[in-house]
């Protein structure tokens, strides 16, 4: 782990900025996960070297292999390890002789097996240790750099997309949530920064990550999968530090003591009090999702949008029935509905259709078109009691013409955080990706706009009280 003063980026570079990349345990047989990682490796968008390590083989995938990662004649940033955990103390000790500054372990059967498992991690960590080697893993699926484009998954590019490069960089302690984020980010085009799949967790860790995320100039949103902290204090302290000024949201797994059990057998730690969890995060200004899908929709909103400046939220909408929901969800989640000051409604009446209702939803009716919209966002973004402008569009009805996107574009001159809400089918995705395009996020149902919203609104209140404190 860095030590205390020492930047995380000094050890932790050569994961990401590798030049040179060791798989140890590559095989030349398709579908077997040393030869997946050398063929995402190699094969595709990263252009460092690539060193293929297995003393069965003398070429795999055109490139010469190697019996140990000491017979390979260059230097050697960084280690992949695909082999058994029986024989990974010794290919450790190699890496160190060689001078490998990083590695990442993907194979499991350590710690979370218990026993002798438990004490094999040990020595492998104590052994990176004496050489000064970082180790992300063991029992995982590695990392994945939108810039670099290093890629040590074992999931082929036909099976799973790769994001391009975007503001949200990832943690996780499951893989396979993992996969999700990747293909999600790739398929709504926010992209990712950085990525990290870390599982047992032996050397590096969540608040090592936070810091390398924290001095990464690519990443705007720091997000992460957490089942258990293994130095809580230390986690406290960088995310306190921290998150007045990038946003760390997290999805804490492992409340009921069920689900604690499970993580002790998935990485081999104890997730811990959930009650414990949810004060210190709260103390460290860390914003916390609920579910997986609400972890992605808060990323998502905060690396698009401004913090709200305080909790009151107008809503906005050509069809009244998801704003009765949304109104719901906002209480729930103590927000407020805004109350408009006199010449707002005044404006509203006056400027718009007689047959619109001028309250909080402003209901447009199914007959708005996109300057009853202009009218209406511009009014609320104008009014110094609205925080936050949620508008909600049914695409499929008629009178709303394709000039609305451009008049959500100008919206955002006003400075102030807008979330939208819209479902349907082709035509309705095809507006949906346009406004994405522009910075503007849009979900399919009030609940998770309204916990994007959230999640914009605590980050402002996590920044004021920073402010207030002068941490920053």
């Amino acid at each position: 782990m860095a030590k205390p003063g020492e930047k995380a980026s000094s050890g932790l570079d050569a994961f990401f900025k590798a030049r040179s990349v060791a798989v140890i345990g590559a095989s030349s047989k398709p579908g077997k996960i040393g030869h997946e990682i050398l063929r995402n490796l190699a094969l595709y968008e990263y252009k460092g070297r690539v060193y293929p390590v297995n003393p069965k083989a003398d070429e795999i995938l055109g490139l010469k292999c190697y019996p140990s990662v000491l017979d390979i004649p260059d230097e050697v940033d960084l280690a992949v390890i695909a082999v058994s955990s029986e024989l990974t103390p010794k290919v450790v000790e190699e890496c160190g002789r060689k001078g490998v500054k990083a590695i990442v372990i993907v194979s499991g059967g350590f710690k979370e097996l218990g026993g002798r498992y438990r004490q094999i991690e040990e020595e492998v960590v104590k052994t990176a240790r004496r050489y000064g080697m970082r180790i992300i893993g063991p029992n995982c699926i590695g990392i994945f750099d939108g810039e670099t484009r290093i890629d040590t998954f074992f999931q082929s590019r036909e099976r799973m997309l790769r994001p391009p490069k975007g503001p949200i960089s990832f943690m996780t302690q499951s893989g396979t949530f993992g996969c999700t984020m990747l293909e999600w980010a790739a398929e709504s085009g926010i992209g990712m920064s950085k990525f990290v799949s870390y599982g047992n967790r032996c050397d590096v860790d969540e608040a090592d990550l936070i810091r390398y995320f924290a001095e990464d100039p690519d990443t705007k949103v720091i997000a992460i999968y957490l089942e258990g902290l293994s130095d809580g204090r230390k986690f406290m302290e960088v995310a306190r530090e921290v998150s007045p000024k990038k946003p760390i949201v997290v999805l804490k797994a492992g409340r009921t003591e069920a689900g604690s059990k499970a993580a002790l057998s998935h990485t081999g730690w104890l997730a811990g009090s959930a009650a414990i969890y949810d004060a210190a995060f709260k103390q460290c200004g860390v914003i916390q999702a609920v579910n997986f899908e609400e972890l992605f929709d808060m990323a998502k909103a905060l690396a698009l949008q401004p913090p709200a400046e305080g909790p009151r939220v107008a809503m906005v909408t050509n069809g009244a029935g998801p704003c009765v929901m949304a109104a719901d969800a906002l209480v729930e989640r103590g927000l407020k509905l805004a109350e408009y000051e006199p010449v707002t409604l005044e404006k509203l009446r006056a400027e718009l259709p007689p047959y619109c209702v001028p309250g909080n939803p402003v209901d447009l009716t199914g007959s708005a078109t996109s300057r009853d919209y202009e009218v209406a966002m511009r009014a609320l973004l104008e009014d110094p009691n609205v925080d936050l402008l949620m508008p909600f569009f049914v695409f499929q009805d008629t009178p709303l013409d394709e000039g609305i996107i451009g008049v959500v574009a100008e919206m955002r001159e006003y400075g102030k955080p807008i979330v939208c809400c819209a479902a349907g089918g082709p035509y309705t995705r095809e507006q949906v990706r346009k406004l994405e395009e522009l910075g503007v996020p849009v979900y399919p149902i009030p609940e998770r706009a309204v916990a994007a919203a959230y999640a914009l609104v605590a980050y402002g209140e996590v920044r004021r009280k920073a402010r207030k404190h002068q941490v920053f």
